[in-house]
């Protein structure tokens, strides 16, 4: 399922804490690479800050415009962050960056040890909107969490660099009345989506299905699976197909990004019994650039799949 195994997140973190030993006790050609791009940001006066997930990092630089160097650690939907291995290199971009931005509530803990080891101001999506670790980690899909991220953000920018304060009060202005629109279509979508029962082959856009005020109707079994990061029974996949069959459910919600045997069988079952599928991925696809536009791109698919 989608959330990594608590062997698999200790080893992360492990690799991180050991790359940063490393660099501390030795350094490395790796880590001296990193200064390099760091002095070239810094001759360039602009601040470098570094983002453990792309969408994060896109918001990052709507923030800071060209006030900013924004590097970010994953930027493809074919690996998460729950599995996400850093390397020595990823961990030196945080040991040079004035301001790191991480998801946290567990999502990329190998970010957000890296980044506590050093001197950047540490900004945590997850941590702005008070959701902690066990909590679904998927934050960026919360309204409140992208608003509260993109504040705590520009907070970071002007205590890095007060002399271009006003700059980033007026990027901070302009991101917020782009989230206002989203949040109106948000509004104006869950007029037909309200109290409408779907299921999700595991919860990756609940926060989003929560604004649009929709009821998750995942069976209790393959729920409670998913939630356990163990794999659903039998007779759990066959009591999700059969509650498809019978039309309870009036959408499911796909995460390609983990398609398996049994995410195969539960869209079967959707398709049979004319079920409306949302599809996407937890990483931001590459054909967008901007965290909102996906967003706005989310909801008019929620929206089209509304029978």
């Amino acid at each position: 399922m989608s959330i990594m195994s608590n062997t698999k997140r200790a080893l992360a973190i492990a690799a991180a804490s050991a790359t940063l030993f490393s660099m501390a006790a030795c350094g490395s050609s790796n880590a001296a690479g990193s200064k390099s791009d760091s002095s070239s940001a810094a001759s360039s006066g602009k601040i470098e800050v570094v983002a453990s997930i792309n969408q994060w990092g896109s918001v990052a630089k709507d923030l800071g415009g060209s006030n900013v160097e924004v590097t970010n650690i994953m930027t493809k939907t074919n690996v998460e962050a729950h599995d996400y291995e850093p390397t020595s290199q990823d961990v030196a971009k945080f040991g040079t960056a004035k301001v790191a931005v991480v998801n946290g509530a567990d999502y990329d803990p190998w970010a957000t040890k890296a980044a506590q080891s050093t001197k950047a101001t540490l900004v945590t999506a997850a941590e702005t909107a008070g959701i902690k670790e066990g909590d679904n980690p998927h934050v960026w899909f919360s309204a409140k969490v992208r608003s509260n991220t993109a504040d705590a953000i520009t907070a970071a920018y002007q205590k890095a660099d007060p002399s271009h304060k006003d700059d980033y009060a007026k990027f901070n202005k302009d991101w917020h009345a782009k989230e206002d629109q989203l949040e109106s279509k948000i509004k104006d979508t869950s007029s037909k989506t309200e109290n409408l029962p779907y299921a999700a082959t595991e919860s990756v856009a609940w926060y989003l299905a929560d604004d649009l005020k929709m009821t998750d109707a995942t069976p209790k079994g393959y729920a409670q699976a998913s939630a356990n990061e163990s794999e659903p029974t039998p007779a759990d996949i066959k009591d999700f197909q059969d509650t498809l069959k019978v039309g309870s459910i009036k959408m499911l919600v796909f995460n390609s990004q983990e398609a398996n045997s049994t995410t195969d069988q539960i869209t079967g079952a959707a398709k049979d019994a004319n079920v409306p599928i949302v599809e996407l991925t937890e990483q931001m696809p590459k054909q967008y650039t901007n965290l909102l536009d996906w967003m706005s791109a989310l909801v008019d698919q929620f929206a089209a799949a509304v029978k």
